[in-house]
């Protein structure tokens, strides 16, 4: 137990004060997480390599964690991937919540892969036919070539320069959650865990969240994770509840998933304060 993160470790120590949750299958393993004060972040050692991307178009930077546990062995690795993946964005407090909770023993050894945006709006976002969303940004709705980026480059890239097994997942806030509930309803096989947090599921006056019957009518029964958490924030938390409830009524078999909403979190605090439950749920 590493004593620079106490707050981490209240994990265990506040697990019993949990917020109501709506799980599907089998219940998370932690019921409740601590809230992390936010802070400048020193960054945990890591590696770093550029990749030239045909599918959008430009050379993207790779920050890379590898668990202690990787150095003198043989052995292979999961993968949990996270857009919003620079050292000036979420990677450094993501890897440190991991590194952490290795330390713990209360998640498996795991690498962490960031992805520094260049363009995060145009990136994380699909189509729309909203103005007001497209006013956000020269270019949006660029997430189906960043999402082939993604699958045809980078996780190829990752697995021929380390050892990965293919139990991969990926994690995300706001925008980034967006992505990552529209690639868990369009391609349910890129990951094995998906976790999105306050995902901006307004986006295109939330046509996503309407399509998702149809889109988890076609879903095979392999076993897949997903752990969606909102904030107080209206935007997030309605359409995020419509789609609990529809998993509720129609959810894949093998499919387990939590929902918990938190109310007494703003959109700005809840990926620290969500992310270590979240990471256990998956890689217990």
């Amino acid at each position: 137990m590493k004593s620079a993160f106490p707050a981490l470790r209240l994990i265990l120590i506040t697990a019993a004060l949990g917020c109501a949750t709506s799980t599907g299958g089998i219940p998370p393993v932690v019921s409740s997480a601590a809230v992390e004060i936010p802070r400048a972040d020193s960054v945990l050692a890591h590696e770093t390599f550029t990749i030239q991307s045909a599918a959008v178009g430009e050379t993207r930077k790779i920050n890379v964690y590898v668990p202690p546990q990787y150095r003198g062995s043989s052995r292979k690795f999961p993968v949990l991937y996270m857009p919003d993946g620079g050292l000036d964005e979420d990677f450094p407090h993501v890897i440190r919540t991991v590194d952490s909770l290795i330390a713990l023993g209360a998640i498996r050894p795991i690498m962490v892969v960031g992805v520094p945006n260049t363009q995060r709006r145009r990136d994380l976002t699909g189509p729309t036919r909203v103005k007001s969303d497209s006013a956000i940004a020269p270019r949006v709705g660029g997430s189906a070539e960043f999402r082939r980026f993604i699958r045809d480059e980078l996780i190829p890239e990752i697995d021929r320069r380390y050892r990965t097994t293919s139990e991969r997942g990926i994690i995300g806030e706001s925008l980034a959650g967006l992505f990552i509930v529209e690639t868990f309803l369009e391609t349910p096989d890129l990951f094995t865990h998906y976790i999105a947090l306050d995902p901006s599921v307004w986006w295109n006056a939330g046509a996503l969240i309407d399509s998702s019957a149809s889109l988890i009518a076609k879903f095979d029964s392999k076993p897949r994770t997903l752990y969606l958490s909102t904030s107080k924030e209206l935007g997030t938390s309605v359409g995020i509840a419509r789609l609990d409830s529809l998993l509720h009524s129609a959810a894949p078999r093998r499919l387990r998933w939590t929902y918990e909403p938190r109310v007494d979190l703003e959109h700005s605090t809840i990926f620290r304060a969500v992310k270590p439950k979240a990471i256990v749920d998956a890689f217990h």
